[in-house]
């Protein structure tokens, strides 16, 4: 008894001296392997006991500072010229902190949504780019996924990496291709990429509770957002069965799934989606879960029984795929396309059973091929699996508030951003739009709002900002007929330019019209850093495709002025033709119009327009047919000249 007693007292006077004693520690953004950036002053924080002397020691510098009442310390280096490899040495009473391997050079901060955090595993030519991704001075930091409603102090974890090919296929593409750029351009300057992204991600996610409380249009939202991440997942699981029920009565017992393989299931009164799609834009909107597809194809004669290939395309996120009841195969990557053997023997003449078991796991879900990439083929045969298909809802995501990052808004800046401010750096790139296009007019206000807000709290004053607009993609068949999201994203975008000290890459051209994940992130960034190698290195380079100026009508033509046209305007089309130009009357009935370029100028008309009152350029969700460049090889800006009501007029956050 005296022995347990006597051990629970040194136990407990252990812990006491543990809480009473902190040891120095730093945020986790730090570490070995680190870029700090050059020529600014880099501020160092961390936290101690309370009044504890901390000292810092890098490249010649050493620094002293006590912590305030809190435990909390900050300690500003004098700026730095890029170099490295480095120590730095963290220093408080109990203990010291070191690390290793750290380099000065440039630091960017990478964000936005899935086509941001895409990887370089899963761009074009990846397992190439892989191979030869032998650059060293080049590192990057993935910041975890996670959620808060109110700021935190530290992300979760991560680790910075030097890029070798055995760590950059997890890089961001776009980053990777960003930094890739720049370090030839600017003579091996070191470059870090802080990578804080999550796919389908809104926004407004990204955004402080103070900014968006400065924006009326925001004030609603934010008297309702919950108290905590139980109640919004409470409410959002509610919401879940009200729409599932609505939708088919309710989920199916694990009995009835068993039989989902079977070519013998009566499906008739399942629902009807044509594929391929998204089913969580349409079918079932902003759905993460298990969704079962079916679909009876007709094998001829001289197919059944033979060995066939089905090709389904990519599919977001992971699949099961049945013919017959027989397991074809599955995939948990979304970006790869699934290409599946069918045996011999499976096939049976007449009608058979493709199913395929769809698990999302968040942002979008659902089938991302083309229509050409959608079929069976064998024996010099092809048959289409796209149209109409059966599906049912097998179960939805249970731990929501763990997953979707679009609850409220500030749930990323809190998590996200916030723990990594005030690290010092060069400035931010940014791909998203995507998940805000049906607020498209909103995001007019919101977008350049979260690019204040993190110039504000940062105090690093008007550091550069450069984005990506939207590349093509067939969203919604939007078009200037029924009206395009992704088309008055673009131009939000666009207007989001009269923000000082931001830049554009425009990837209209570049895009895939049935995968909202264009897998060439190698153009992107090369747009990108071209626009920081003459906005914000001064290198002497044309930063933009031709931007438009003005009109004038002559008679039925319309004769259209540019910006940033280069050393001149020029098309990819050997024999000289434009595409994407549409004129109309002041009917608002748009037409194809024929364009050409007479200099600096196009000169755009119609036959069926008399008197153009406006031109379109580009203006669809997937608008890849575009072909006007500058002489640089930067594309055009989409435009319209009109400014007629849009389709997302009306839209708002909620």
């Amino acid at each position: 008894m005296f022995r347990k007693s006597r051990y629970a007292a040194a136990v407990g006077f252990l812990l006491l001296a543990v809480q009473t004693w902190a040891d120095v520690r730093l945020p986790k953004v730090f570490g070995s392997h680190m870029v700090l950036q050059r020529r600014k002053a880099v501020p160092v924080w961390g936290w101690s006991d309370p009044g504890e002397k901390v000292t810092v020691q890098f490249n010649n510098q050493t620094k002293t500072v006590k912590s305030d009442k809190s435990g909390k310390w900050v300690v500003r280096l004098e700026p730095l010229e890029a170099g490295g490899p480095f120590t730095m040495t963290v220093r408080g009473k109990k203990n010291t902190v070191t690390f290793d391997d750290v380099l000065v050079g440039e630091v960017w901060v990478c964000s936005g949504q899935s086509n941001m955090e895409w990887s370089v595993n899963s761009s074009a030519n990846a397992a190439q780019e892989i191979q030869q991704a032998n650059y060293p001075l080049i590192r990057h930091f993935k910041v975890p996924h996670d959620l808060s409603l109110t700021p935190k102090d530290d992300i979760l974890g991560g680790e910075w990496q030097a890029c070798t090919p055995e760590n950059a296929g997890n890089f961001t593409a776009v980053g990777y291709f960003f930094a890739r750029e720049l370090q030839k351009e600017l003579q091996n300057v070191p470059i870090g990429l802080l990578n804080t992204s999550w796919g389908g991600t809104q926004s407004e996610s990204w955004t402080s509770r103070e900014a968006m409380e400065s924006f009326d249009e925001f004030k609603p939202a934010l008297a309702a957002m919950p108290k905590s991440l139980d109640d919004i997942t409470n409410q959002r699981m509610e919401e879940l069965r009200a729409q599932i029920t609505k939708l088919q009565g309710g989920l199916p017992t694990a009995t009835e799934i068993k039989q989902w393989t079977s070519a013998d299931l009566n499906d008739s009164n399942w629902q009807t989606l044509r594929l391929p799609d998204l089913f969580d834009r349409k079918a079932v909107p902003n759905f993460d879960g298990v969704v079962w597809f079916r679909r009876d194809i007709t094998v001829p004669d001289d197919l059944a029984g033979k060995e066939m290939k089905l090709s389904m395309g990519p599919i977001d996120d992971a699949d099961e795929t049945y013919v017959n009841g027989v397991k074809v195969g599955s995939t948990g990557v979304h970006s790869t396309e699934r290409h599946y053997t069918i045996p011999a023997g499976t096939l049976k003449p007449g009608r058979n059973v493709i199913a395929v078991r769809v698990e999302d796991t968040g942002g979008g879900g659902g089938f991302m091929a083309r229509d050409n990439q959608f079929q069976m083929t064998g024996n010099g045969k092809i048959l289409s699996l796209a149209g109409d298909w059966k599906f049912r809802v097998a179960d939805y995501n249970r731990t929501f508030a763990l997953t979707n990052p679009n609850l409220t808004g500030t749930i990323l800046y809190n998590s996200m951003i916030n723990p990594l401010i005030p690290y010092a750096m060069q400035g931010v790139i940014w791909y998203q739009g995507e998940t805000n296009a049906g607020r498209a007019y909103q995001y007019r206000k919101a977008f350049p709002l979260m690019i204040s807000d993190w110039r504000k709290r940062w105090g690093q004053g008007d550091f550069p900002f450069l984005f990506v607009q939207l590349a093509s993609f067939n969203a919604a068949n939007g078009n200037s007929a029924n009206g395009s999201t992704w088309a008055e994203l673009r131009e939000a975008q666009t207007q989001t330019l009269a923000l000082p000290n931001t830049g554009m890459a425009v990837t209209s051209d570049i895009g895939e019209a049935g995968d909202i994940h264009p897998k060439n992130k190698q153009d992107v960034g090369k747009r990108l850093a071209v626009n920081a190698l003459k906005t914000v290195y001064g290198l002497d380079r044309v930063s933009s495709g031709p931007v438009f100026k003005s009109m004038e009508i002559n008679g039925n033509k319309a004769m259209l002025t540019f910006d940033h046209v280069g050393g001149g305007l020029q098309t990819t089309d050997k024999y000289g033709y434009l595409k994407g130009f549409e004129v109309a009357g002041a009917d608002h009935k748009f037409y194809w119009a024929k364009a050409e370029i007479q200099g600096d100028k196009v000169v755009v008309y119609a036959n069926e327009v008399a008197t153009p009152v406006s031109v379109h350029y580009g203006w669809a969700d997937d608008n890849g047919e575009v072909n006007l460049y500058n002489k640089e090889g930067l594309p055009a800006v989409p435009f319209r000249t009109d400014t007629w009501k849009g389709i997302t007029e009306a839209a708002t956050f909620k």
